[in-house]
């Protein structure tokens, strides 16, 4: 079995992106002595550097990259090392322009920014092979190296090309697919348009058509395009398994953001020796704090609940929204250590040195353009002590209470056009009932809708629009075997080819919710829904309503008025010893959580009304012991109550009965016994 901790990281790693490359060579030896004095245990080095390690075809410049490992080595530094094969050189691209990707529209994108590349290019996979194999022969053996970083964010900013490398190897793809053209018609329902295939020789990407093209040949061009760029990172971590045996390889995954929804990490988490994850706060407005809980959680969940490591996130401000606000005093260490709590081995940064020039340049750096005497790097140097202190967690898993369906696939196909309501957002139904159960004080497991279920009392699905007939049955035994169900409107439709299911919606889902759905009516924009339940209580809904048809469900809450007056809103059916509940409009966050509270109740979870909004509880647990993480994002002290007496890492102090956690402070208990 390969490795899956980074080789000599005896603690939590910490440290960042090093891109040393940027500055003078004196300059690194002021870097080293900085970085020990703030604790950091691991940089990533050269995930950029194709064209300074051959800066020209078949010539090789290896000897920077010599000194740099070298003097990291000798400074007890730790080197996450990366194959540079996100950015290919200017001299690449001269002589193969083919290897630049070609958008819907025809336009073929220029070299001079990164990741853009076609993965069917067999020039491009070639020249990828043998760059890695060179750092894969010179630095196997090399004391420095404790990790490989394959590449750089997947996807970001293209997965996707349409030309006709791609066009030919898409049609290999669906011939091993489907065997026969006869079983592609059947699949993509060509019948309909008179799109019909004689053979697959006819069969193009689905490039830019005057109207809307067939979804299924696009849902599966995502599911092409995602697989070619998992051959391409197979193809490198073979090499480097094969020539460096025991170093780890990864890849940094962006799990949460829907930025890269192009990438289904359920296949990828897979592929990789350690899941590994890049995180950035999202300044829309909301709880960004929420967010980074949820993407903690999923990275979590795509290790299979195994330890992951937080390659990037940033230490303040970032420079690629619309508005960059710097991050609060204290806010940068409460980041990091919430992704502790949540399964991550460390806190790494992008990046170490803050740019003068290039297109982030206004990133903010873990030293930044203001130096040692600056806020950031006072925090810097305080976090590197926290990550040390916590350095008996290494190894433990976050407990979790409950789990959150999750599909890329799900999320590809309800992305596509002519869907019955442009303001249905499935994402946001993800991200609503999230918070809904984080602000019960939570813990999330993300799942499968494929994977064995029993382990939790409660599960939810937000918005899956797309579920195999395999995934409804799951779903009816978790049920019948004593598990509380619920979901949201607009899951369970179709079937893995965009098919509708036959008869009745929601498909996948009726015999369990015990109840058919008649006919979708979504509501215009702006207008409301009052659905009326138990003891009077009245919730609002909005986006979306439908004429529900109980087939043994009771009715909870009823639609008050609209085109549904009178109809089931919210319903619940017992089916064995478990039940599932339906809710068939979109609630704020106040019916979310009444909804949730009465399916808590049937899970037999009980209450955490004693913890305070946004002070997050969060255990690790593992041969070393338990640990309990109290993470206060408000600004008032908090009071958090504990069932064992334990030592709190961060000061040294006993801890017993309630514990006291500042305004905006973190505090990590290990409990006795």
């Amino acid at each position: 079995m390969p490795e899956t901790t980074p080789k000599g990281l005896t603690g939590l790693a910490f440290g960042g992106d090093y891109n040393p490359e940027q500055w003078p060579e004196d300059v690194r030896h002021e870097d080293v002595r900085l970085m020990r004095e703030a604790g950091v245990t691991m940089v990533s080095v050269g995930i950029f550097s194709w064209a300074l390690l051959e800066p020209t075809p078949g010539t090789y410049e290896f000897g920077w990259l010599d000194r740099l490992l070298d003097l990291l080595h000798d400074n007890g530094i730790r080197a996450d090392l990366g194959t540079p094969t996100v950015a290919p050189p200017a001299w690449f691209y001269r002589e193969h322009p083919d290897a630049l990707p070609v958008a819907a529209d025809g336009t073929r994108y220029a070299f001079g920014s990164r990741g853009a590349i076609c993965h069917s290019n067999t020039h491009y996979r070639a020249a990828a092979a043998n760059i890695t194999t060179r750092l894969a022969t010179r630095y196997a053996d090399h004391p420095a190296l404790a990790l490989w970083h394959v590449h750089n964010e997947y996807g970001v900013p293209v997965s996707a090309c349409y030309c006709e490398s791609c066009a030919a190897h898409f049609r290999r793809w669906l011939t091993r697919t489907y065997g026969t053209v006869e079983a592609l018609n059947e699949a993509w329902g060509t019948a309909f348009w008179g799109q019909r295939y004689a053979d697959f020789g006819q069969i193009d990407p689905p490039r830019l058509t005057p109207t809307v093209g067939n979804p299924a040949q696009a849902l599966d061009h995502r599911r092409f395009a995602d697989e070619t760029m998992r051959e391409n990172f197979v193809a490198e971590r073979d090499i480097l398994h094969r020539l460096a045996p025991g170093i780890p390889v990864t890849t940094n995954f962006m799990t949460a953001l829907s930025q890269c929804d192009s990438v289904d990490y359920w296949a990828w988490g897979r592929e990789v020796d350690l899941v590994t994850n890049d995180h950035y706060l999202i300044t829309d407005g909301r709880r960004t704090h929420v967010n980074l809980a949820m993407a903690a959680d999923l990275t979590r969940s795509v290790a299979g609940g195994a330890p992951w490591l937080l390659l990037e996130h940033s230490t303040s401000g970032v420079n690629w929204q619309p508005r960059n606000p710097a991050k609060a005093p204290g806010q940068m260490a409460r980041n990091s250590l919430a992704h502790v709590a949540r399964g991550s081995e460390g806190a790494m940064f992008f990046q170490w040195r803050q740019s003068r020039r290039g297109a982030e340049k206004f990133h903010s750096s873990m030293l930044p353009h203001a130096g040692t005497d600056s806020r950031v790097w006072r925090e810097v140097v305080e976090l590197g002590a926290s990550v040390e202190a916590l350095a008996p967690v290494k190894g433990t898993r976050t407990v979790a209470d409950v789990a959150v369906l999750w599909d890329w696939h799900s999320w590809w196909a309800q992305g596509l056009q002519w869907r019955p309501s442009e303001d249905h957002d499935a994402r946001e139904r993800a991200d609503a009932f999230y918070e809904a159960l984080y602000d019960r004080h939570l813990t999330v497991d993300f799942a499968h809708p494929e994977t064995d279920l029993s382990a939790y009392p409660l599960v939810v699905v937000p918005a899956l629009y797309l579920m195999t007939e395999a995934a409804g049955n799951n779903l009816r035994e978790y049920v019948e075997s004593g598990g509380t169900l619920v979901v949201s409107y607009f899951s369970g439709i179709v079937d893995e080819h965009d098919a509708v299911h036959a008869g009745p919606y929601p498909g996948a889902l009726r015999d369990v919710l015990g109840l058919t759905v008649e006919e979708f009516s979504p509501l215009l924009a702006g207008e409301r829904t009052r659905i009326t339940g138990p003891d009077g209580c009245e919730l609002t809904g909005d986006v979306w309503t439908e004429f529900v048809v109980p087939r043994g469900a009771e009715t909870v809450w009823t639609y008050a008025d609209g085109l549904t007056a009178g109809h089931p809103a919210v319903t619940r059916n017992r089916l064995g010893q478990g039940s599932a509940w339906y809710v068939s409009t979109r609630l704020g966050a106040q019916g979310l959580d009444a909804l949730l509270g009465r399916a808590a109740h049937d899970a037999r979870i009980a209450p955490r009304a004693e913890l305070p909004r946004d002070v997050e509880v969060v255990r690790r647990a593992g041969e070393s012991g338990t640990y309990l993480f109290a993470v206060n994002h408000t600004s008032t002290d908090a009071k958090v109550p504990l069932d064992a007496h334990g030592t709190e890492l961060l000061t040294g102090e006993r801890a017993a009965g309630r514990l006291a956690v500042p305004a905006g402070a973190v505090r990590v208990v290990r409990l006795d016994g």
